[in-house]
């Protein structure tokens, strides 16, 4: 029994983790690597495995930089089943799609320019046809309830409080008439984050594969995040911009409009129009509606039991048309724009920044990490210019990044977590998906709880378990 990990190792996008028990090949996630452009399209377009090699997959959660790749893999020749969570089969299935039909649109766009400046033309990573090839290949489980993906290998999902469905990944096999549990966080989420439930406890495992994406950093409180949010979109409309805010379409764009809401009902926030502007958030959200089972008690009886719409209110409008998207541009008047993607590396949050990132009044609001080399990071970072769609554009806007939105766990709630597991049994720890700074950081919090089996793997490396 071994493992290797490919991808999310020194860096936070592209998970793939190829666990290898008695001749089978079990896949962790098969997400889309996320950085530099060129790099990128060179590691996304090439797997770093046999895909016809692997038995069954199994998704931690529906993020893209989790599952993004999954119509590549099924395009290389895998044949296997995809477990999940319920929540997570129905998000990947809009997902995906939503992706495939993003990286068409802008390879169409870029194709206009590369045309023009006699350029080669790109292709998509994968196309709509793909992403639709992979959905009868997922099989949903509740959380919970264990079941046999390989032979001798059981799986359970529970609940890792990070978006909507989100897993900690259970595999339990026996070695030499014992049980053996590998635990694999994918993204653990945070205590008392809006909506979803808070992460389920794991008291014990022999090996723990642990994200580390704020690895060095304690957030901010979550409760200081909605007076941050309100003073913000106020200081904006008094200059008389607008507040443009790149937001996963899954998980943040819901947080955020939960927030609002509330704003909304407690009559604090200013009467502008908010638009959510992504087909794929839409589709999300209604995921959400299907899938209240998995919403915290506060929700639930907050909104479910007065029968009001979390993700619904007055000012609030949901934008698919694409006549209707390029309007907001047009528009002269403060409002708030939620759109996708939340790195800004592709969608239509481009033409918002495009369009909005140069003038004073407005500001670029950042409620989500940001990895290394994307738009987002660079607009973070406050580069004075910006490249988007192959064009420099000058960033004037106002900078506003609130990190106490962030679903990652934080230093102190990923050491919290890993705390509660049974130290006289675990022998090994993994610690992945962070740059190095926060991978090293949180790598010496668990060395200094007395853990000497404890590292950061190398790339591709197999190690024994």
């Amino acid at each position: 029994m071994n493992i290797r990990f490919h991808n999310a190792v020194r860096n936070v996008t592209g998970t793939m983790h190829l666990l290898e028990v008695d001749g089978r090949t079990i896949l962790l996630d098969c997400g889309l690597f996320q950085g530099r452009r060129q790099e990128a399209v060179d590691r996304n377009s090439r797997l770093p495995f046999d895909a016809a090699a692997v038995d069954v997959m199994v998704l931690s959660h529906a993020h893209i930089d989790h599952s993004g790749n999954i119509p590549r893999l099924v395009k290389d020749g895998f044949q296997g089943r995809i477990y999940s969570t319920r929540a997570t089969r129905d998000l990947a299935t809009v997902m995906l799609r939503d992706s495939a039909h993003i990286q068409e649109k802008d390879a169409e766009f870029v194709n206009k320019w590369h045309r023009k400046k006699g350029l080669p033309l790109i292709t998509p990573l994968y196309t709509i046809k793909d992403a639709e090839n992979c959905v009868d290949r997922f099989t949903g489980i509740g959380y919970n309830e264990p079941v046999e993906i390989s032979p001798g290998v059981r799986l359970t999902c529970i609940d890792a409080g990070h978006i909507l469905g989100s897993a900690i990944v259970l595999l339990d096999v026996r070695r030499n008439g014992r049980p053996f549990r590998i635990a694999f966080t994918g993204d653990l989420g945070r205590k008392n984050l809006p909506v979803i439930r808070n992460p389920f406890p794991l008291d014990a495992c022999d090996v723990y594969i642990t994200e580390s994406t704020y690895g060095n950093r304690v957030h901010d409180s979550i409760a200081d995040m909605k007076t941050e949010l309100l003073d913000t979109v106020k200081s904006t409309i008094k200059r008389g911009g607008k507040v443009i805010v790149p937001a996963f379409s899954v998980g943040r764009t819901q947080e955020l409009v939960y927030f609002l809401h509330e704003l909304f009902k407690e009559g604090t926030l200013p009467n502008i129009p908010i638009f959510v502007d992504s087909p794929l958030s839409v589709n999300v959200t209604e995921v959400f509606r299907r899938h209240a089972d998995c919403f915290d008690e506060e929700t639930r009886s907050l909104f479910l039991s007065a029968d009001e719409d979390p993700f619904g209110f007055n000012l609030l409008r949901y934008v698919q048309n694409v006549e209707e998207s390029k309007k907001l541009n047009e528009m002269k008047d403060p409002c708030v724009i939620l759109s996708a993607s939340g790195m800004a590396e592709a969608g239509r949050i481009l033409h918002h920044l495009r369009n909005n990132i140069g003038d004073p009044k407005n500001t670029v609001l950042v409620v989500s990490f940001m990895a290394e080399h994307t738009l987002g990071r660079r607009i973070v970072e406050r580069a004075p210019e910006v490249k988007i769609f192959g064009e420099m554009v000058p960033l004037k806007a106002r900078v506003v990044t609130l990190n106490g939105f962030s679903a990652h766990a934080g230093r102190d709630e990923l050491l919290d977590y890993f705390g509660g597991l049974d130290q006289r049994r675990l022998q090994k720890v993994f610690v992945v998906h962070g740059e190095s700074p926060q991978s090293e950081a949180l790598l010496e919090g668990i060395k200094n709880t007395g853990m000497t089996g404890a590292m950061i793997p190398e790339e591709g490396k197999p190690y024994e378990l």
